[in-house]
């Protein structure tokens, strides 16, 4: 018969590191837009030299997998950002009525999101939406919170369904994200009652999720949603009317 092998050769020190940073992006254990060690922190973890982390970091670079920024140190990049990001963008900021169709998709994507964090969330990740939830508290008190840390618990929950896929999806989308968060609050704040009932309506999420109750937690995320549906689509209808 012919030979199908091929020798095997040894790995290089540099190709063994891409494969381990690799492992941890696809695992969800590095996430998008998460800082990864110094070089010099890498190779003391490794038990490497400095030059094969060099190396290996031009490779994931030049792979899309991490982006590192001259000065400011390396950084998982999102996945599908090349794919989604800019057309998305564009298109959305082209058609200011796109955003109630950007809350819809919200609503598959978080709703869900929810329901997983409520099942797999870490004592650790609990731990960071309880703390950015009682920055809201804090700033509501003042009138109302920014639509950055609104963002961020979001973000916070996604992270915590530990799915690697959703999270770069989301955090490809996130700037769009922020935007209807961001729209929406603008509203809501002109409106009596609504800083509490908001309030309100992100504490039962993550009340659901610390109670790691899948159902709940959806459930509460879906009244959450479709409040900031009615208010996209309310905006829709009066920029559409002559």
């Amino acid at each position: 018969m012919a030979n199908v092998f091929k020798p095997i050769r040894p790995k290089k020190i540099s190709e063994e590191i891409v494969e381990q940073i690799k492992a941890l992006i696809s695992s969800g254990d590095l996430k998008p837009g998460e800082k990864i060690p110094s070089e010099r922190e890498l190779a003391v973890m490794l038990g490497v030299s400095r030059p094969s982390v060099r190396e290996a970091i031009m490779v994931l670079d030049a792979m899309g997998l991490v982006e590192a920024r001259q000065g400011g140190g390396t950084y998982v990049r999102s996945l599908t950002s090349a794919a989604l990001n800019d057309p998305l963008t564009a298109l959305v900021e082209e058609n200011p009525q796109l955003l109630h169709s950007l809350v819809e998709v919200r609503m598959g994507l978080e709703t869900w999101s929810a329901y997983l964090a409520a099942a797999r969330a870490t004592d650790s990740e609990i731990g960071q939406m309880r703390e950015l939830l009682r920055i809201m508290e804090k700033q509501a008190a003042r009138g109302g919170w920014d639509a950055e840390v609104d963002s961020q618990f979001h973000y916070a929950i996604t992270a915590a369904t530990h799915n690697t896929l959703q999270m770069h999806v989301l955090n490809t989308i996130h700037s769009l994200f922020h935007r209807t968060i961001q729209v929406a609050l603008t509203e809501f704040y002109r409106k009596a009652g609504m800083v509490e009932l908001l309030l309100a309506q992100h504490a039962a999420i993550f009340a659901a999720i610390a109670e790691k109750n899948p159902e709940k937690a959806r459930e509460a995320m879906y009244r959450h949603i479709a409040l900031v549906e009615e208010k996209m689509a309310q905006l829709q209808a009066e920029s559409a009317a002559p």
